[in-house]
């Protein structure tokens, strides 16, 4: 796997942190209890999943005041969609290899 779409891929693995990083990315930018409204989980748990997703590269922490205010750095998504396409082309090629092969 490319050196950086690991962490990235791990991060996404998540159902609830795929759903963290969506509504920061509606929302522009949002805290942890923010976050926390509604999702019936703490104010810590989301801080956990968005720490995990700033480590992945996928979320920038700012500090505001008294307040860490998260927004979606959208490189390292980039990085992982060209990843997919890469290796889809890859067994695109072979795929076709093997199709040639078992026409001929």
């Amino acid at each position: 796997m490319g050196s950086g779409v690991g962490p990235v891929f791990d991060a996404l693995g998540d159902p609830g942190r795929r759903d963290l990083i969506q509504a920061v990315s509606e929302r522009g930018s949002a805290t942890a209890t923010e976050l926390a409204v509604g999702r019936g989980v703490t104010r810590q748990a989301v801080a956990k999943q968005l720490a995990t997703l700033a480590d992945a590269g996928l979320l920038e922490a700012r500090r505001e005041g008294r307040e860490t205010r998260y927004v979606v750095t959208p490189e390292p998504l980039g990085d992982a969609m060209q990843w997919i396409v890469d290796v889809g082309g890859r067994w695109d090629d072979r795929l076709s290899r093997l199709r040639r092969h078992l026409a001929g």
